[in-house]
């Protein structure tokens, strides 16, 4: 291992850490709102500013590392990874923080039961966020596939969640504020989803050197490419 590669290896664990953090933020986020508890917000505060602190790191780090070494391929194809996963992590950190934040105003309605879907919902994405880790790790492609066509599963919960909400909304207008708290708390969810599908393209493009941000979702809607690139089935075959 060159000691450019043993640079990155070192951001890239920090990174890894980066994300075993943001997972938790989010499981806190699903315990406050499972079980309305008081204490999950400081929780995931004090984690906030460690993954504040710790994106700007990997960031100096990485720039740092790209204008000393001037890395090429693979090395330029990882440091360029790690900067554009970082930002999301950092994203899934403020929407965790913003959900248990939903959840915690949600304790001023114990009138209003909190659609089991929710959680649901949290746990799905929490696994997308981990699976997305586990691709990144392992460098895993099709791992990472599996996370970008989930997304679209998780927009069908969340839509069909909002609709459930509105009905809500028309029945009972006393509970009007806390409806919204819920309507928020899904659209909030929907986003982690989609940030961890962002980090599963840039798994993909780390092992295959091409850039597939939001390409699932167009060849969903018109079909594969002529260039074999994406198969019939949305089954990703990268070029050689």
């Amino acid at each position: 291992m060159t000691r450019l590669e043993k640079i990155l290896a070192n951001i890239l664990d920090e990174l890894l850490l980066q994300s075993e953090q943001v997972e938790e933020m989010v499981e806190l986020g699903l315990r406050s709102i499972e079980d309305r508890c008081d204490d999950a917000v400081a929780q995931v505060q004090t984690l906030e500013r460690t993954i504040n602190d710790r994106e700007v790191k990997i960031e100096e780090a990485c720039l740092a590392t790209i204008a000393l070494h001037h890395p090429a391929a693979s090395d330029l194809r990882l440091a360029a990874t790690i900067l554009k996963v970082n930002g999301d992590l950092e994203r899934i950190g403020d929407l965790a923080l913003n959900l248990t934040e939903r959840a915690e105003a949600l304790r001023e309605y114990e009138q209003l039961a909190i659609p089991t879907e929710l959680a649901e919902m949290v746990r799905y994405s929490l696994s997308m966020v981990r699976d997305a880790h586990r691709a990144l790790q392992e460098k895993d492609v099709a791992l990472a596939q599996r996370v970008c066509h989930r997304d679209d599963q998780l927009d069908a919960m969340n839509r069909e969640l909002i609709v459930s909400i509105t009905d809500q909304m028309k029945q009972a207008s006393d509970l009007l504020s806390g409806q919204l708290h819920i309507f928020s708390a899904s659209r909030i969810i929907e986003r982690i989803g989609d940030h961890a599908t962002n980090i599963a393209e840039d798994v993909m493009y780390l092992v295959n050197g091409e850039i597939l941000r939001h390409q699932h979702k167009i060849f969903d809607q018109i079909g594969a490419p002529a260039d074999g690139r994406f198969g019939i089935d949305g089954s990703f075959n990268a070029k050689r």
